[in-house]
């Protein structure tokens, strides 16, 4: 189904409703059973709570370690409130209002898509009605009380389930998913979502994404626009670039990049090209009909297999040809090598076209080693990591496949963005992409593999409570609490930075400070050692920190916060073959103003340019950039440094697509598309 304007129109409507309606609810449970009036700005005390349960007064101090946790992210990001501000206090309320629907509605999406997809069993589709429930009613009978707390315990039971893949948005302890609505509010929510207007968009990959996009209204970018003309915090800069990426566009800048690059390496022998519809390949290259294969063989009319003459046997194009009749730019690499990133990740668009792409590749890397023999596929690129060939890794093709969609999140797809709803959604989004294909592969849920958490980070503020910082390095030995300390100062500006935070290029000074003494040059092998074992052991002590019977909830949050910043530095330490992206643009925020022009003078004027020249740093050479960005930077005088010094000093342009207006959505910019080598 195409997602037309119309189509977006109704989708709009019913997340504009849906926001409405849980925020409204969520602000009178905060109001009249919490103590904590998001209007006002008022905070009661717990102990004055006298009309609630236990379980409620339990919530009541969770919300409240909850608050005391974000104000101390507003401190350490710098953002423009100080922590004992009214209007900090009014902002942070808000925060848990939305924060709290935000999830809501999107548990209920996920449920609705995963039904759509025959992944669940109906829980969400006809609402108390849903067969999942009807069933699940029948053999509790009556000892959950009235069907509404029925069903809100059978809703909790499928979050509780789904919270073992997908923790960052099912789980219920997690301090973004504490509330639920009423019974009254949630019937209403659920008419919504069963809307026959929008019922065909359930089975669209596409739909999270969009849903992700329209929680934040036209008019709040407008009045944060308005406000400022640089983002002021980490939320508007998200909020005001947030602009789904159409798929022509996606696959155009996919196709050129992972796309291309597998070409290359296949000599052209692949199934990609029919694959890839904006593939562009140049007249003088091989064309199909030109293959070169081997004697007393021929190419089939649809160029898919390779007839053996004598025999008539069928084989695969990609396991006919042997490297004497390949010209490829670079050598045949195992799959689980290949890495992308999409650095503002959003919704993950990019990477769900790429999941498909991967898909493929990972076929043609089984049949290439059928032919040529274990060893045949280069591992060199991830010497750090024993890969034994596929075919000694799996006992058939079968059992390989099988396994595919978990390599592909496990191995291939990386994403970072600075709003943590959005890494919630993409990592969504991967899971359902994984579970759909196990489903169209007839793959029964009980043999699907289990998928790991896979490479989604949110870039979030490091955690700034000063006595959980020291009450944890007491437990450290001093240099490894000394390198945490540093670590933290070092993430300070991350929400608003993301990946344009060097924290790879800061890594070996603090090292040597650390551990080894002050000196100069690369991260040497002794260096990265002493990081990768320090950081271990910040790891575990940090998961025994959080899961100690005397840690509070805030040092739970504490703790989480911390080991996703050891995350976005790992992240940042890898070495990528594709960089796609719809990245910001427009003005600095002023927290990160100064630190960006110093990191990136050739860059300073724009973020698109910045994001650009950050891409091109992660990529290895030879490694290809996508972007759309605004087609400006391609001719206006103030962007000639950034032309000069980093598109063609440091990168070749290949392909470039001029759009114009109106190609992301109420973007008032005009696009182009294009896509960067860089240099060998």
């Amino acid at each position: 189904m195409a997602f037309d304007q119309t189509t977006r129109n109704r989708l709009q409507r019913f997340v504009n409703d849906a926001r409405r309606v849980l925020e409204e609810e969520f602000t009178r449970q905060l109001q009249n059973d919490y103590g904590m009036d998001p209007n006002a700005g008022t905070v009661a005390e717990l102990t004055s709570l006298r009309h609630i349960n236990d379980a409620q007064r339990e919530t009541a101090r969770i919300l409240r370690d909850t608050l005391a946790h974000y104000r101390g992210q507003v401190s350490v990001a710098g953002d423009q409130f100080p922590t004992t501000d009214h209007r900090s206090l009014v902002t942070e309320l808000q925060r848990i209002v939305r924060e709290q629907a935000f999830t809501v509605l999107n548990r209920l999406a996920a449920l609705r898509m995963a039904e759509a997809r025959g992944l669940l069993m109906e829980s969400v589709g006809n609402g108390f009605q849903a067969k999942g429930f009807q069933l699940y009613a029948r053999l509790a009978g009556t000892g959950l009380g009235e069907t509404g707390d029925a069903y809100r315990t059978y809703l909790f039971s499928v979050f509780d389930e789904l919270s073992q893949d997908l923790p960052g948005l099912f789980d219920r302890y997690s301090p973004q998913g504490r509330l639920f609505p009423r019974e009254a509010a949630l019937l209403q929510v659920l008419n919504q979502i069963n809307d026959a207007d929008i019922a065909p968009l359930w089975s669209e990959d596409e739909t999270i994404g969009w849903i992700y996009q329209y929680f934040n209204s036209k008019e709040e970018r407008r009045a944060m626009r308005d406000a400022s003309q640089a983002p002021r915090n980490s939320r508007e800069l998200a909020v005001r670039n947030q602009f789904f990426t159409p798929r022509y566009v996606v696959e155009f800048l996919v196709d050129n990049t992972l796309g291309r690059l597998w070409f290359n390496a296949t000599g052209g022998a692949t199934g990609l090209r029919e694959r890839c519809q904006y593939l562009l390949v140049k007249p003088d290259e091989v064309a199909r009909d030109q293959w070169p294969v081997a004697g007393g063989e021929k190419v089939d009319r649809d160029h898919r297999a390779v007839i053996r003459e004598k025999s008539g046997e069928v084989h695969p194009l990609t396991a006919s040809l042997t490297t004497d009749h390949r010209s490829p730019t670079t050598a045949l690499r195992d799959p689980r090598t290949l890495k992308l990133l999409d650095p503002a990740c959003g919704s993950m668009h990019f990477g769900l076209y790429a999941f498909d792409l991967f898909a493929e590749i990972y076929r043609e890397a089984w049949a290439w080693e059928q032919q040529h023999g274990p060893g045949s596929l280069d591992v060199s690129t991830q010497p750090q990591a024993a890969l034994k060939p596929l075919s000694q890794t799996y006992d058939d093709e079968a059992a390989f496949l099988r396994d595919v969609p978990r390599l592909i999140i496990e191995h291939n797809i990386y994403g970072v963005d600075i709003d943590p709803r959005a890494a919630q959604i993409a990592s969504l989004a991967l899971w359902l992409r994984a579970q759909r294909a196990w489903h169209e592969a007839g793959v029964k849920a009980k043999d699907r593999p289990l998928i790991g958490r896979g490479h989604v980070v949110a870039a979030i503020a490091p955690p700034a409570e000063r006595e959980l910082r020291q009450q944890f390095a007491a437990n450290l030995d001093q240099r490894d609490g000394e390198l945490f300390e540093k670590t933290l100062q070092l993430l300070k500006g991350l929400p608003e930075l993301g990946v344009l935070l060097q924290a790879e290029r800061e890594l070996p000074h603090l090292i040597r400070q650390v551990y080894v003494g002050t000196g100069t040059g690369l991260f040497a092998e002794q260096e990265l050692d002493n990081w990768q074992q320090a950081e271990a052991r910040l790891r575990e002590a940090l998961t025994e920190f959080a899961q100690a019977a005397k840690s509070t909830y805030q040092g739970r949050l504490f703790a989480q916060d911390a080991l996703q910043g050891l995350r976005l530095i790992d992240l940042c330490r890898e070495v990528f073959d594709v960089v796609v992206m719809n990245p910001p643009f427009g003005a600095l925020a002023a927290n990160t103003k100064d630190q960006l022009v110093k990191a990136y003078p050739r860059s300073k004027n724009d973020l698109l340019a910045i994001m650009v020249e950050r891409g091109l740093e992660l990529l290895r050479a030879g490694g290809r950039l996508g972007a759309i960005t605004s087609r400006t930077c391609f001719f206006l005088s103030s962007f000639q440094k950034w032309r000069e010094d980093v598109v063609l000093g440091i990168a070749k342009p290949e392909v470039m697509a001029d759009l114009g207006f109106g190609v992301m959505d109420d973007a008032m910019v005009e696009a182009a598309a294009y896509v960067l080598q860089k240099s060998e």
